[in-house]
């Protein structure tokens, strides 16, 4: 791959649904290996899916979630895409919850959440170190 090429980009949908989390997680792993923070970026998407199937639209019937994934130049990028909701991070009547995205926040070079009412996007990114 030369430097101006784009990186190649794996991508699969599942159904929004928790027992298909451990899925998105054997896609990324196959993906990753060799990668030396694999297990941090699986973490990572973990808290991403299980956001996607627990707290947007796509825990409705019938919902779904995609996961890409490119990794070239140096660099990892890992995106979760959920169809959308009212974005309400909150925590819990026992002080849990709202914790996961602080620990994407530590263990990625960065991240974001993009999109809509229909549509949402959260990604991260991880340099190859």
């Amino acid at each position: 791959m030369n430097a101006g090429s784009p990186p190649p980009t794996w991508s699969r949908t599942f159904q929004a649904r928790p027992d298909r989390v451990p899925d998105a997680r054997r896609f990324l792993a196959g993906i990753l290996d060799g990668f030396p923070l694999a297990s941090d970026a699986l973490l990572c998407l973990s808290e991403l899916v299980g956001n996607a199937v627990l707290h947007s639209n796509s825990r409705r019937p019938g919902g779904t979630f995609t996961v890409r994934a490119s990794a070239g130049h140096g660099r990892l990028r890992v995106e979760v895409e959920d169809q959308g909701g009212p974005w309400r991070p909150s925590r819990g009547p026992d002080g849990q919850g709202g914790r996961g995205l602080l620990v994407v926040d530590q263990l990625t070079t960065a991240w974001g959440i993009s999109g809509n009412g229909t549509a949402r996007v959260v990604w991260f990114e991880m340099d190859r170190r």
